[in-house]
């Protein structure tokens, strides 16, 4: 007994600690997915505004420790309180050349403002799609306007063209993203097929089965012959029809 433990011991120290810091660290985001789950509604959307506002705010004063320089460089126009345009002009640059606090600040909405919004549009609609992304952009673009001063002289205007543009953009990548997340649609016709060739070690005739269109439909009518004709060696030939004749859901028309 001592012996195993003291085994154990060893097999513990010798683990990579970083694999243990990384198993960790998902069983505390787990646990407190888990408990956020719990909460009512306005709690929920507190917690992730509020996390998710931090994870932006850290993030905006690396960025505005890259752009400080930058934005001290921005010279102040002479007639910028008498013309409208080069002041919009200069709070636009002064946004996105801030230094490290006011990168914080204008992340630190964005991010806030989107998770919580997301948040809310989830626990609402029972799922998350392409609509409630945009809405939680909309608000997102919108907020980030009008803490950063960003735009034209017309503050209203301003907020929607904003909003209207983080949601469009936000709105092709989650199309994106879903696109290509996706697998293809003729894969699915190939689970079962897909299934059988891995758990005999003949994945690499996959691509056989498909340049045949040897579907999974097809499994429980395949001979030899349709084998043979997709280029597969006898091998593989005689282990794929034992396999479908013992497995009576291959064998399932």
């Amino acid at each position: 007994m001592v012996v195993e433990m003291s085994k154990g011991t060893v097999v513990s120290q010798n683990q990579n600690p970083v694999a243990q810091l990384q198993v960790k660290f998902k069983e505390l985001e787990n646990g407190f997915k888990e408990w956020l789950a719990k909460q009512s509604l306005p709690v929920e959307a507190a917690v992730v505004t509020a996390t998710s506002a931090a994870q932006g705010a850290a993030i905006g004063a690396f960025m505005g420790t890259l752009t400080n320089d930058v934005s001290s460089a921005i010279p102040t126009p002479p007639n910028a309180s008498l013309n409208p345009q080069a002041m919009a002009s200069l709070q636009q640059a002064q946004a996105l050349a801030g230094g490290p606090l006011v990168q914080a600040r204008n992340f630190a909405v964005m991010t806030g403002v989107n998770a919580g919004i997301s948040c809310v549009m989830k626990r609402i609609r029972g799922k998350e799609d392409v609509q409630s992304s945009m809405v939680a952009a909309f608000g997102s673009g919108a907020m980030f306007s009008l803490v950063s001063g960003m735009g034209g002289p017309n503050p209203v205007a301003n907020v929607i063209t904003s909003g209207l543009f983080f949601a469009l953009i936000q709105g092709g990548i989650f199309k994106l993203g879903q696109k290509f997340s996706q697998p293809p649609t003729e894969d699915v016709f190939y689970a079962k097929t897909r299934g059988m060739l891995t758990n005999l070690g003949l994945q690499n005739y996959e691509k056989n089965f498909k340049k045949g269109l040897l579907t999974d439909s097809t499994l429980p009518l395949l001979t030899d012959s349709a084998l043979r004709d997709v280029k597969i060696p006898p091998g593989p030939r005689l282990l794929i029809l034992d396999h479908i004749q013992r497995d009576p859901e291959l064998r399932r028309k």
